[in-house]
């Protein structure tokens, strides 16, 4: 299957089948997918239908049972099988990246080897799944007693992914629920059905049983049904803070892991090495055209700073290559849709009306927002306030580093921050006092090793995007209680 979905058919269009029930599915309601940079169609989904959902849900139910009892190395097997599949095949799926999102290639195979990464970390976390030996003869009422702890699988598991980065955020879902021992439903983004059928078809051709993973295709009224399915018993998802907030109301009384939006911001002191931030905001700032939670979208600066700074980021912006995402060249590409586009651009439109200045960019071609640089806009515009998630990075200045902080903590988000200095007083101190789940130092917001611990606080959500912690949430704590059977003493 994975051969079919990432070869074009006749007309050039990627098939994207839906898996329900241990058959894939490429008939019936469909959806295409229109390229935002070709704007022609590039992919085609089965969509599914509220009954899918619901046999969906029985059917892992039942499956769950099978899956779990794969032995930990089994499962760790498959997925290093997986991860060096996916190292084979990184250029094909990157291709699909570059049809369906306009993500450059050179984005797309960086995604891929990460998937790779990814499917290797959770393939290690599977064979690290154990348990304790508890210290009840440690208190007079446990003398005489044993008592033992495992990891059990969770049972069933619901993926729901965003459109950003398709393939290794599902890799992370869907890879460590099966290391997990669970049975997963993932609920694709309707952006990327083909990417997301790809992920899917190469885990099973490593290896993976079918009852190990369903995959269906559809709007926010399936992902809706899937969270309420009594069936489920955990939930990942990863999107805007809106609609996480519907995900908890949908799924009610069940485990939730929610990674959701992010107003990034990255401080440059007055000792940082400026050219070097410089040219590390520019390059992650627009990288996949700003369409990461954790995308650089503030830059403070030390106000004295302030215009050779800018002076340096707009000069590494305008090196930026824009254009076909399929150029291996490209360093930024197009926007998810043109309305993406059109909103960033229209804010930053408003923050120009509020006294800030455009030193490059500005402008867009369809979906293509040209990386755009805006200077001092006022404290309440919607680019420093909102999420942009677009090719858009701001620059303010900043004269006291505790006041900074406060500015950067009124944000609603608080998923990851950059800091530039070499003063290990002020490191410490952004550590304790920055309320953001992670904070990346003589780097930008935008940094993430796999393996690391990813995740944030107030709006940006809960719990921790990592295979480690990840298998934690798909896992349950079962008790072996052994009266009278005691490994420390009767006495």
């Amino acid at each position: 299957m994975l051969d079919t979905i990432v070869d074009p058919s006749p007309d050039g269009v990627a098939v994207a089948p839906a898996l329900v029930g241990g058959k894939w599915i490429d008939d019936g309601p469909v959806a295409e997918r229109i390229g935002p940079f070709t704007r022609l169609a590039v992919s085609r989904a089965s969509v599914a239908q509220p009954a899918d959902a619901a046999a969906a849900a029985e059917y892992a139910r039942a499956a769950s049972r099978s899956v779990g009892r794969l032995a930990p190395a089994t499962r760790a097997e498959i997925l290093d099988r997986a991860a060096a599949l996916a190292a084979r095949r990184r250029e094909d799926i990157a291709r699909l990246l570059a049809l369906e999102l306009g993500k450059p290639l050179k984005d797309g195979l960086g995604e891929l080897d990460r998937v790779a990464d990814t499917f290797a970390v959770c393939a290690a976390e599977a064979r690290r799944i154990g348990g304790d030996v508890l210290p009840v003869a440690g208190w007079a009422r446990g003398i005489g007693n044993t008592a033992l702890t495992y990891r059990a699988p969770a049972g069933v598991a619901l993926a729901i992914t965003p459109f950003n980065a398709p393939a290794n955020l599902l890799a992370h879902k869907l890879g460590a629920s099966f290391a997990a021992g669970n049975s997963t439903i993932v609920k694709a983004p309707p952006q990327a059905p083909a990417v997301s059928a790809a992920v899917v078809a190469l885990l099973l051709e490593a290896g993976a049983p079918v009852e190990a993973v369903q995959l269906l295709h559809g709007g926010g009224e399936i992902g809706a049904a899937l969270c309420a399915a009594p069936e489920v018993a955990v939930i990942s998802f990863t999107g805007s803070a809106e609609t996480g907030e519907a995900v908890a109301r949908a799924a009610g009384a069940k485990r939730l892991v929610l990674e959701l939006g992010g107003n990034a911001a990255t401080i440059v002191c007055d000792d940082a090495d400026l050219a070097a931030a410089a040219k590390t905001c520019a390059r992650t700032g627009y990288s996949n055209s700003g369409q990461s939670c954790i995308s650089v979208q503030r830059v403070y600066v030390q106000r004295p700073l302030l215009e050779t700074f800018v002076d340096l980021l707009t000069a590494e912006v305008e090196a930026l290559k824009v254009g076909d995402p399929l150029d291996p060249a490209t360093d930024v590409g197009s926007m998810v849709d043109e309305a993406a586009a059109e909103r960033v651009l229209s804010w930053a439109t408003e923050a120009v009306e509020g006294g800030a200045r455009i030193t490059v960019g500005g402008t867009r071609d369809g979906a293509t927002l040209n990386p755009t640089v805006v200077a001092e806009p006022p404290a309440d515009a919607s680019v420093v306030v909102r999420e942009v998630f677009g090719a858009l990075v701001t620059v303010l200045p900043f004269d006291d580093f505790d006041t900074v902080l406060q500015t950067c903590n009124a944000s609603r988000f608080g998923l990851q921050a950059g800091l530039f200095t070499r003063d290990i007083g002020r490191i410490l101190t952004a550590w304790r006092e920055l309320e953001v789940g992670g904070l990346v130092v003589n780097g930008s917001s935008n940094y993430r090793l796999d393996h690391v611990p990813f995740g944030g606080v107030k709006d940006s959500g809960f719990g921790r995007e990592s295979p480690h912690y990840m298998v934690e949430d798909y896992t349950v704590v079962k008790t072996l209680m052994l009266r009278g059977m005691s490994i420390w003493g009767d006495n």
